[in-house]
């Protein structure tokens, strides 16, 4: 899973924090240059320098992380206010998009205002779900978002430390405005599953009886700082300690307090949006959202139950062949039951993942022309975060080369953690997967920033899953049981496809989703808990992984037929990667451009 996704899809909802001490910059963004790059008509690099402008207003911790440090003391305005500003701004865009006839555009223009308009159109449909009035969940929420800041704002020099301690004073308020936000939304009948409730204070109580000290945003306090004078330091770490135990926690106390009291007495049984005021609404636009088409969830549903039937095969067969039992719920049985096939410890856990990962450094020189610079790292997930997430997730390098890609492993319960899983998680969340394809993007020439930056979750998701597949051509699995893994892991997308449409469109409960899941994948029950929350908390975004994953292989297919032997994968791959995580519709004009270059016996050509 790659973590800019929810940002991307959460950014809508954002808006400029407001803080009298420090006023709106005059100079424009140092990526004002890039945000309008390759693009020349003017109307289409006005509406894209002020869209940009506006989002690093609305996101500063995103501007932090690019480069744009003209906020660096500001948090995102959570406000009722804020966020109905921000979703003003959005219409105003897409009213201004709109506008711009494509036909007067070149190819490159053209497509690049297709995206935009696309991405601005999904944004305000999305205004409907109301996210801010009800949605809570272990995964992400304003402990989690603070716990995280620490690692976002690197703090090189003084200046920066005293940037990074001005957003832990607006911390509170922070804080305190997603309080209000669910507060509001518990007026008008709006709130979360009572699940997600429920492990939202559990995490909470578990960081909260904690001392402060230990709390990861305080980190920076104990870390050392090479230039530092030892006053400054010093000065730092006891401004930070202090402004999290007095305001921060006390912030964090109080929404706490109002989940416990108020909101989980009246929190939903009935898990799926549906059993939400414009709940089909909302989900109709969490699809068109991610898969960037407007399926329908019965739709979806089918071809999830046709993967599902399909991958039920795959995984009997090897488990015939391993294990020599008899079917499917046999073979997920013993994976799920022999403790050899499992880690024992963290350490051993890491070791592997690091050793996975240089094996994929090594094999991709054959298999793509275009090969990133930005380097991926093996971490740990954080321990306030890990028993309550999934099995890892990928972060994306900085932009401005402060911070490489970082895979992140749950080491939480090392034993429960498969060592037949891991090749193919490696593959997803690093190389070839998330890592190649979003470090590739960010080091694109001629776009602009937001199709470097930002782009379709049915692309950058089902890119990912397409690799795991192609993990074995590149010879990354050693063995018929990591293709076992391999197998379980196209099952666990297939199933999501069933589940996430069952919980938000057809009143599945959670406990049907976890027995259908038990029943088509070997992912552990552990894991199959957490993952059904993710789905309850963030609706349609499971959807995009099959169907990206089938529209790539799809159109490997076609120029597989029609180049034959001129068929070159390294190429193919190139011209899937060459023009950012575009739509899918985007995509097969991209490949079907690439296949006409090779029948001319032209150098293949991808979509500015």
């Amino acid at each position: 899973m790659h973590r800019r996704a929810a940002l991307l899809v959460l950014l809508a909802a954002c808006g400029p924090r407001a803080a009298p001490s420090s006023p709106a910059p005059t100079a424009p963004s140092p990526l004002a240059d890039q945000a309008v790059r390759g693009v020349h008509d003017p109307a289409l690099r006005a509406l894209l320098a002020d869209e940009w402008e506006t989002s690093m207003r609305r996101a500063p911790t995103w501007a932090t992380s690019l480069g744009d440090h003209r906020y660096d003391d500001l948090l995102s305005d959570e406000s009722a206010a804020g966020i109905a500003q921000a979703q003003a701004e959005t219409r105003a865009f897409l009213a201004r998009a709109r506008a711009i006839d494509p036909r007067g555009l070149d190819h490159g223009d053209a497509v690049t205002l297709q995206l935009a308009t696309e991405g601005l159109a999904a944004s305000d449909a999305m205004t409907v779900c109301r996210y801010d009035e009800w949605s809570v969940s272990a995964r992400g929420n304003p402990l989690g978002e603070l716990s995280n800041l620490a690692e976002q704002h690197l703090i090189p020099t003084a200046a920066d430390g005293d940037h990074l301690l001005a957003r832990f004073r607006a911390a509170a308020a922070h804080v305190d405005d997603h309080t209000a936000n669910l507060a509001r939304g518990l007026a008008a009948g709006r709130v979360a599953p009572k699940q997600s409730v429920a492990l939202t204070i559990e995490q909470l109580d578990r960081e909260l009886a904690r001392p402060t000290d230990a709390w990861a945003m305080a980190a920076p306090a104990a870390a050392p700082h090479p230039g530092w004078s030892a006053d400054a330091q010093a000065a730092f770490a006891r401004a930070l300690r202090a402004e999290i135990a007095d305001h921060v926690k006390p912030a964090l106390v109080r929404y706490r307090d109002l989940l416990h009291d108020r909101i989980l007495p009246a929190a939903r049984t009935d898990e799926g949006l549906h059993s939400l005021p414009d709940g089909d609404a909302c989900y109709r636009a969490m699809i068109l959202t991610h898969l960037g088409q407007a399926h329908t969830p019965q739709e979806l549903h089918e071809l999830g139950l046709r993967e599902i039937a399909r991958t039920d095969g795959e995984i009997a067969a090897l488990g015939k062949t391993l294990f020599g039992t008899t079917d499917l719920a046999a073979t997920i049985a013993h994976l799920r039951t022999d403790r050899s096939l499992y880690f024992t410890s963290k350490e051993e856990l890491l070791a592997a993942a690091t050793a996975d990962l240089e094996r994929a450094r090594q094999a991709i020189p054959r298999f793509f022309g275009r090969l990133p610079v930005a380097a991926c790292v093996v971490k740990e997930i954080p321990d306030h975060e890990a028993p309550f997430t999934t099995i890892a997730y990928y972060n994306q390098p900085n932009y401005d080369g402060s911070k490489p890609g970082e895979y992140f492993v749950n080491t939480y319960q090392p034993e429960t953690r498969p060592r037949w899983e891991l090749a193919t998680l490696t593959a997803h969340e690093s190389i070839p997967g998330h890592h190649l394809q979003i470090a590739i993007a960010q080091e694109l020439g001629e776009l602009p920033l937001f199709r470097k930056l930002d782009g379709s979750t049915a692309f950058v998701e089902g890119w990912a899953l397409y690799t795991e597949r192609l993990a074995d051509e590149m010879g990354l699995y050693a063995s018929d049981l990591d293709r076992l893994g391999r197998s379980s892991y196209d099952a666990w997308r297939a199933s999501r496809l069933v589940v996430d449409t069952g919980l938000h469109a057809m009143g599945w409960t959670r406990a049907q989703a976890e027995a259908y899941m038990l029943a088509h994948t070997a992912l552990t029950p552990e894991n199959i808990k957490n993952e059904v929350d993710r789905y309850i908390s963030d609706p349609g975004q499971a959807l995009a992984y099959k169907v990206g994953q089938l529209e790539i292989l799809r159109l490997r297919a076609k120029a597989e037929a029609a180049l034959g032997p001129r068929f070159d994968l390294r190429g193919f791959h190139d011209a899937v990667l060459g023009g950012g995580a575009v739509s899918l519709t985007i995509l097969g004009q991209q490949v079907d451009a690439w296949i006409a270059a090779v029948q001319a016996a032209e150098p293949p050509a991808t979509t500015r």
